[in-house]
């Protein structure tokens, strides 16, 4: 075994290449050289790794045009990439990579749900909600939905869990907007199509019909590729288009999907949806081993199960290490047992109905170890599938620091599907293999396992290499295809031959010389000349600290990032600090110094560190956590002291900031100007990291928090002794004064005092803080010191936990859970004023005046906290109507990130801001004063906490809270 995968060398695009590619695409920041931007997009979620020359973001098919005429004038390979989720090394190059998710996510929704128009920067879950609304549903249904985009499951011929081969890519695509390497821009979806292709590409044209007559005058072939194209396949081009369709526009479309980028660019596609079937019910059948759980297969598949999701034992293994554990799992003594997950679907109760009274039967003769359950209880279902969907990344986070993790997909008939898992076993005992799991989409034969390794040695390469020869020989002697919905890519480019044989082989060999004559579109992916090239670039990581070696680098995190269109993304964060590992490994220190250099503002300074990405995390990496961590590492001693000291006076640090608010407030408006600039001036000085931006938009300073009489009695009388609940107002409320009326803290204790609930705000409550700004900066003395004020007073103030505490900002609440959660004693609940409001007061309401409509923004606490619902609930109890946009996310304001770094907020909240201007609203809420600060700025309406408003519509004069 020769061949070696040493780390790919950096090497820029030449300046000449560079100047056409910024020619090209002319807006700043659209075509970048540097090597920090490029080793930070150099990585996806497969196991390979090829560093780009440079890196390029086209805003329209037109420009991407000019792109593909700039690369093929400088002869340089170009790649698109989107959701960067493929698995397959797909979307690496060491040529120009194209990032296609950044300026295309359009959706359009079309024939009132029944069709789609949408970009390929759109994930499938973005796509998904938009339809809801009409009783529909995107046909793919991958398991990274909440990540992937419709760019990669175009390019993939993405399928799921439930769509099989008939609501798949392919069957449900009507049209795309394709970009061809010429730089041709058509759509195959307008009448006079086939004519334009015709009179513009003539060549391709002709050649399609070459392709399509040879293909179908082959009986052979035609055989071929009925038998390939029944099961799942996306081992090479899409060759059922000859057989499926006639002109060479419907061709040309459908060859399109599956080839990964390689023929075309698809700057938008058109799809059918189907009905979403909202009605579900699902189980788990536990057997006593693998070849149990497949053999039963065929029966199960006959009761119309729309799905059949197989696990072996090392899946339930892992499974009973999930908080939320579904509890048929945690209770096994797991050895050699297997599991199916089965769901059936359906439009409504009484078609669900049928389906499991038909199943029942079935159901209750296999050979199982526990009794079948199927259940609609979304809690129940919810578990299962959290289960099932997290199973590839939670084995690969799991997996001994510094190796890789390699995904393969292979499908059988299956009626071959037991045999062919045992002899897979088999060689994974063969090969010393450990711990390797199997799962898949068992109901179409299609299976998922991943290998862990280092793959750095010679020994190690020709392991893998001859368990990949075996591993073939196992599939297409039963008839199998190598690949079934994860694409060919460079894994299994070598074997497209021997899976089709010389003659279609061939006719694929000629489909990419007519799309693509230079070769430049993706070079090496589906088509290769390269027997090895599956065993070159392989990806190697190298141990750096624990979220950085648990991340499989897999990209659920990035649709939820909100510096994502800014920096880095957190995929981005962790991949750049392998990459300063591996520079300082190799003993090149000037290369790791100057990533350490740009680091510090993208890595650190534009991280929000709210921890969504947690939320999105298959191994629940908070990225936010690790940037904590280097702040606190790399946080100035003057800065560190001037925080620890602002947290033994905190009273006066929140009324000197509040002050100074007020007088910004005041200042006369042909002075703006000036302040701006002196502000701006000071920043240059002193470093943007340290003093906030002031801008106009802010409110004055808020007023102090403490109140004179420490218990407010409401209908039950003055009794002082008897609170229901101690309430801590956040400190952000008291340096950021209401945008309107008195703001929450007073219409809280207004609501509180209607319905006859006692508050007691602890006497010391000016000086008291939940921590978070010394949390979020790394000041650890900081936040000790606070914490070592709060617990106490809290202790007494809640009578050791025997009383709630109520805190009126979504990231304060959690920032309070999180100080307590170490706290000795008695543990202290903690509960956000929404819910307080959403349990208490809301049901006691009774009727009274509401708003037409309110626009809410949801907050990345609130989301964490799990009260979204709490929130919409007292939402709906101020306005009739209470929409929540599509596309929210966090605001990024993080306390005063947003006023460090205003351009972090405002990359963070386009897209929302859009969409609200596009709703309209009454009003506009949220829950957390910076984070409404955030939108206000963002979207030019006042955003106000919503049981503020909710004070409002119900006072008693509906002019007075």
């Amino acid at each position: 075994m020769t061949v070696t995968t040493p780390r790919p060398t950096p090497a820029a695009a030449a300046p000449p290449l560079l100047r056409r590619l910024q020619e090209a695409l002319p807006e700043r920041g659209q075509a970048r050289g540097e090597e920090f931007d490029r080793l930070a997009a150099a990585h996806d979620a497969s196991h390979f790794l090829l560093v780009p020359s440079a890196v390029v973001a086209p805003r329209t098919a037109e420009e991407v045009a000019r792109l593909l005429r700039a690369t093929a004038v400088a002869g340089t390979p170009l790649t698109f990439r989107s959701g960067g989720t493929s698995l397959s090394g797909q979307a690496v190059t060491d040529g120009v990579l194209a990032d296609v998710r950044r300026h295309f996510r359009g959706i359009e929704v079309l024939d009132g749900g029944e069709r789609v128009r949408v970009q390929p920067g759109a994930t499938v879950r973005q796509l998904n909600a938009r339809l809801a609304a009409y009783g529909r549903k995107f046909g793919p249904d991958p398991a990274s939905e909440a990540a992937c985009t419709i760019g990669g499951v175009v390019a993939n011929n993405s399928s799921g869990m439930a769509c099989g081969t008939v609501e798949n890519s392919y069957r449900t695509l009507e049209s795309v907007v394709a970009v061809l390497a010429s730089g041709t821009v058509i759509d195959t979806g307008a009448p006079d199509a086939d004519e334009l292709l015709r009179n513009r590409e003539p060549d391709l044209y002709a050649g399609l019909i070459r392709l399509r007559d040879r293909v179908r005058d082959n009986p052979s072939s035609t055989a071929k590729i009925a038998q390939q194209f029944a099961m799942k396949n996306t081992m090479g081009y899409g060759l059922n288009s000859f057989t499926d369709h006639t002109s060479p526009v419907d061709i040309l479309t459908h060859l399109i999907v599956g080839s990964e980028g390689t023929l075309a660019f698809v700057a938008s596609a058109t799809f059918r949806t189907i009905p979403l079937r909202r009605k579900a019910s699902s189980g788990l059948l536990i057997f006593d081993d693998l070849y149990a759980a497949n053999r039963v297969l065929p029966e199960l598949v006959a009761t119309g199960a729309s799905t059949l999701e197989l696990m072996d034992a090392t899946s339930l293994r892992v499974g009973q290490s999930f908080p939320d554990c579904p509890a048929p799992i945690a209770a096994l003594d797991v050895n050699r047992q297997a599991a199916l997950l089965v769901e059936y679907q359906a439009t409504d109760d009484e078609g669900l109905a049928e389906l499991v009274a038909g199943a029942e039967p079935v159901l209750r003769g296999l050979p199982v170890r526990q009794p079948v359950t199927l259940s609609g209880d979304p809690s129940a279902r919810g578990k299962l599938w959290k289960l099932r969907k997290g199973l590839y990344t939670s084995v690969a986070g799991a997996r001994p620091s510094g190796t890789t993790a390699l995904l393969e997909d292979v499908v059988v008939p299956v009626a071959t599907l037991a045999d062919t898992c045992a002899e897979l076993a088999r060689l994974f005992d063969e090969y010393a293999y450990r711990d390797s799991v199997i799962f898949g989409h068992a109901k179409d034969g299609n299976i998922h396992f991943m290998l862990t390794d280092r793959f750095e040695s010679s020994d190690q390469l020709a392991r893998y290499s001859d368990f990949t020869e075996d591993l073939v020989e196992l599939i297409l002697a039963n008839d199998g295809s190598l690949k079934a919905e994860h694409g060919t890519g460079r894994v299994m480019a070598p074997y497209v031959r021997r899976q089709f044989g010389d003659e279609l082989y061939a006719v694929m060999c000629e489909v990419k010389a007519l799309f693509d004559p230079a070769g430049l579109l993706n070079p090496g992916v589906v088509i290769t000349d390269d027997d090895q090239a599956h065993l070159r670039h392989i990806k190697l990581a190298p141990t750096v600290e624990p979220e950085v070696d648990r991340c499989v680098e897999c990209g659920y995190c990035e649709p939820v990032c909100p510096s994502r269109d800014l920096t880095l993304t957190p995929r981005q964060r962790i991949a750049v600090r392998r990459e300063i590992r591996a520079a300082e490994l190799a003993g090149d220190h000037e290369r790791a110094e100057r990533l350490e250099q740009a680091y510090g503002y993208a890595g650190i300074e534009t991280c929000a560190v709210d921890g969504m990405c947690q939320t999105a995390c298959p191994v629940l990496i908070n990225t936010g956590d690790l940037v904590r961590r280097l702040r606190r590492e790399n946080l100035p001693k003057v800065a560190g002291a001037a925080w620890t000291t602002a947290a033994g006076h905190w009273s006066a640090a929140t009324r000197a900031g509040s002050l100074g608010l007020s007088l910004a407030d005041h200042v006369p408006g042909p002075l703006v100007g000036p302040v701006s600039k002196i502000n701006s001036a000071a920043r240059r000085v002193v470093g943007a990291e340290q003093l906030p931006l002031w801008s106009p938009e802010l409110p004055g300073g808020g007023r102090s928090r403490r109140r004179d009489r420490p218990a407010l009695a409401g209908a039950r009388g003055a009794d002082e002794t008897a609170p229901d609940a101690v309430y801590l107002p956040a400190c952000v409320n008291a340096m950021f004064g209401p945008a309107e009326g008195p703001g929450v803290q007073i219409g809280f204790e207004q609501l509180c005092e209607r319905a006859g609930i006692v508050l007691d705000v602890p006497a010391e409550i000016d000086s008291l803080c939940c921590g978070t700004p010394w949390s979020s900066k790394g000041v650890a003395d900081g936040y000790a010191r606070m914490r070592q004020r709060v617990l106490p007073i809290l202790r007494r103030a809640t009578r050791d936990g025997a009383l709630p505490l109520v805190c009126d900002a979504s990231s304060c609440t959690e920032g309070l859970i999180k100080m307590l959660s170490s706290a000795d004693g008695p543990a202290i609940r903690v509960i956000d004023i929404v819910t307080f409001v959403a349990e208490r007061i809301v049901p006691s309401l009774g009727d009274h005046r509401r708003i037409a409509s309110i626009t809410l923004h949801p907050t990345c606490s609130s989301t964490q906290l799990g009260i979204d619902d709490d929130l919409r609930t007292v939402a709906g109890a101020v306005a009739e109507r209470v929409d929540v946009p599509a596309s929210w996310g966090c605001c990024a304001f993080a306390g005063d990130r947003g006023m460090l770094h205003p351009e972090l907020t405002a990359a963070a909240t386009a897209a929302e801001a859009a969409e609200v201007t596009a709703l309209g609203g009454a009003a506009h809420a949220s829950c957390n004063r910076t984070c409404e600060l955030g939108m206000t700025r963002a979207t030019g309406q006042t955003y106000r906490h919503v049981v503020e408003l909710l004070a409002e519509v119900t006072a008693p004069d509906p002019g007075h809270a």
